[in-house]
């Protein structure tokens, strides 16, 4: 028993010394959300990206289907506003409309309420790394032009919505306003302006085009079985 305490304790220090230096060198390394300048230039520069990405062929999408870094895979039905979430696990329908209509469809879990509540979760967070840069002109966004080491950024902040309203990302773009990367002010990361990039664009069958790899820290995060349906 006191061997087992000692392990607990040793165990318990590394712990406490592991969230110190986090919290330390997150200090250090975080970023200062930047001010931008709302106005006609920001938006502007948020239309020649969606221009970019064939934002057209986005709005009459009926059907896109993902898997999102092999975990889990969607089918969603944006012209009916329903999607399906599958895993080895489980799968669920989503009510987009209206999430108390949501219903799980099979499950080796007993506990529907929380499956679809972590189903809407990930469907937030999933299709977000999918669809972001269509997101740029709805409603609930701030856009502002930032100005960065002689370029310029379009700074996004996302006044509702989601899982996580409030969160900002930073954009930067190639020479043919095709996104490159972003930075993030996420309430969910605890250091600001951690930096993703995006890559292996490809057009889908609809006629949007989307980045099929993300990388934050240098590690990839893979969109594969993607398909599109006008």
């Amino acid at each position: 028993m006191k061997l087992l305490l000692k392990i607990l304790k040793v165990i318990g220090i590394a712990l406490l010394s592991l969230i110190l230096i986090i919290t330390i060198t997150g200090y250090f390394l975080s970023e200062k959300l930047p001010e931008g300048q709302q106005g006609n230039e920001a938006d502007k520069l948020a239309e020649k990206i969606l221009e970019e990405l064939n934002y057209e062929a986005y709005k009459n999408t009926k059907v896109i289907s993902w898997t999102f870094a092999g975990i889990h895979s969607y089918e969603w039905h944006k012209a009916e506003n329903f999607v399906i979430v599958k895993s080895d696990d489980y799968q669920v329908k989503l009510d987009l409309k209206d999430y108390s209509n949501s219903e799980v469809i099979s499950s080796k879990k007993s506990d529907d309420d929380k499956l679809i509540k972590s189903s809407i979760k990930n469907f937030n967070n999933d299709s977000f790394w999918l669809i972001a840069p269509y997101k740029l002109m709805e409603d609930n966004v701030e856009r502002r032009i930032v100005e960065e080491n002689g370029n310029k950024g379009l700074l996004i902040t996302y006044t509702s919505g989601g899982s996580t309203p409030g969160d900002s990302y930073l954009w930067t773009v190639d020479e043919n306003n095709r996104p490159k990367s972003f930075k993030m002010w996420v309430s969910i990361i605890p250091v600001g302006g951690i930096e993703a990039k995006w890559k292996d664009w490809v057009e889908t069958q609809s006629g949007m085009i989307v980045s099929t790899q993300k990388s934050v820290f240098g590690i990839p995060i893979d969109i594969t079985n993607l398909e599109t349906k006008p």
